[in-house]
């Protein structure tokens, strides 16, 4: 049987060599787990649309498509293709978990939530012609899985090839995030078991990994054993960690010793009315700086994640927060403007508001506006989310930010990694086309160490 992997581009009208540096930073780690439960006979591909051009002539027996919100229009055009023609389509993810009813209309079967339970037993049914319309989550378990089918990835095309994951979802609830709308009831989080986390490690070559973990440190007893049997493996990884698991005990240096050298943190805000309004107890509480402190002390760099739009936001809140992150040395911002998922609890607040301004999902990119703020225009917020970018991003402040580190070490670490992140994107589109990541991967890997 001939089964046809895809992932959408985010947008249609896009060349499949144009997209964002963090499109080509992983391959699509969930196509390849589930391309795992297929049979030795069967002829399996893996297309990401973002890194090399689809063929829509082809005929594949089944057609499976990855969709999340913003390539949901471009994974409804690619199903409607295929089952004109005959081929039985698959849609899953996170958009055919949260808009079900839309997304049947596109599909002649759609899996809900985690496939690894629903996936194969679908398959199964399909080799019978007995496939149903729906299949649910049901109870999942992550034991005894095989690793996902990395040799199907075309792995020169990728920025960070070695990433995995070791758990699935998150125990915390905050009310905007697009994961509390994946697992639509009971359990939202599962891990696996240390010898198959030990096993995929060491399958993926070279030093550099990427946790994809919603919160690496969330179940904190597997993650310090994970940390302690890593040490002397000779890996730098990167990783989403809390401000509280960082402050809680000494599990951040056991991954600083495992590794670990460059955390991804959400603070989300300054304002803890904010934090408080979306859920975000994890941070409520929590000492900000003293978290910095300790893992700049450490050597870990920070991806400092940030969110404008919150409702105690006030026009002030871009340049605050950029000054804020500038001055406390945080390597790099990812700045997201509020967006109400459909299936989180935030749309479902914002919808009986009625303050939801548009459901074109393709705006839902956090750069967008998509709801009507209290004292913020939509022109405002864009220009805002806009400004801080390229405020934070200014050489100056590049080189203002690393003389908050207290190392030499750590400073130059900040300006090679601040300034090759934002600076030098225009260079990155024709480093990934002419396949030169090879080079670029070890340059990676030796600002991490």
């Amino acid at each position: 049987m001939k089964v046809k992997f895809i992932l959408p581009a985010l947008e249609e009208a896009k060349s499949p060599y144009w997209r964002p540096l963090k499109y080509s930073l992983f391959p699509p780690l969930g196509l390849a787990t589930l391309a795992s439960f297929c049979g030795e006979s069967d002829e399996v591909r893996i297309v990401d649309e973002h890194v090399e051009e689809l063929d829509l002539e082809d005929k594949p027996d089944l057609v499976v498509i990855q969709s999340y919100i913003t390539n949901a229009y471009r994974a409804y055009a690619i199903a409607d293709n295929y089952r004109a023609r005959g081929i039985k389509v698959v849609l899953g993810g996170l958009h055919a978990t949260s808009m079900p009813a839309e997304v049947r209309k596109h599909a002649d079967i759609v899996l809900y939530g985690l496939g690894e339970k629903n996936f194969p037993e679908f398959l199964a049914d399909f080799r019978k012609k007995q496939a149903l319309a729906v299949y649910e989550q049901g109870d999942v378990s992550l034991d005894e899985l095989p690793l996902p089918r990395r040799d199907l990835f075309k792995s020169e095309r990728y920025l960070v090839p070695n990433s995995m994951v070791f758990s699935r979802g998150c125990p915390h609830k905050c009310s905007f995030c697009y994961v509390s709308s994946f697992y639509r009831e009971g359990k939202s989080y599962y891990t696996y078991k240390i010898d198959r986390i030990l096993k995929e490690i060491d399958s993926m070559p070279g030093k550099h990994l990427y946790f994809l973990d919603d919160n690496i440190f969330a179940d904190k007893k597997l993650a310090r054993e994970i940390f302690r049997q890593m040490r002397g493996m000779n890996k730098v990884f990167q990783g989403a960690v809390t401000v509280g698991a960082v402050l809680a005990d000494d599990t951040i240096e056991l991954a600083y010793e495992a590794g670990f050298r460059s955390a991804f943190i959400g603070f989300e805000s300054i304002n803890a009315g904010n934090l408080l309004a979306v859920n975000k107890w994890s941070n409520l509480g929590q000492n900000y700086n003293e978290a910095i402190k300790k893992l700049d002390q450490l050597g870990i760099m920070i991806n400092g994640s940030f969110i404008f739009g919150l409702d105690e936001d006030t026009l002030d809140v871009f340049d605050r927060t950029t000054e804020w992150a500038i001055s406390r040395g945080i390597t790099t911002a990812t700045n997201h403007i509020l967006t109400p998922y459909p299936g989180t609890a935030l749309f479902a607040k914002m919808e009986h508001e009625k303050r939801i301004l548009t459901k074109n999902w393709s705006l839902y990119d956090t750069r967008h506006l998509v709801f009507q703020h209290p004292v913020i225009s939509q022109k405002q917020m864009e220009e805002g989310y806009k400004r801080a970018y390229d405020t934070f991003y200014k050489w100056g402040n590049i080189i203002k930010s690393s003389t908050e580190h207290e190392t030499l070490k750590m400073k130059l670490k900040h300006l090679s990694y601040a300034g090759g992140w934002k600076k030098f994107e225009p260079v990155w589109n024709f480093i990934i086309k002419n396949e030169f990541l090879a080079k670029t991967r070890i340059a990676l890997e030796k600002t991490l160490r």
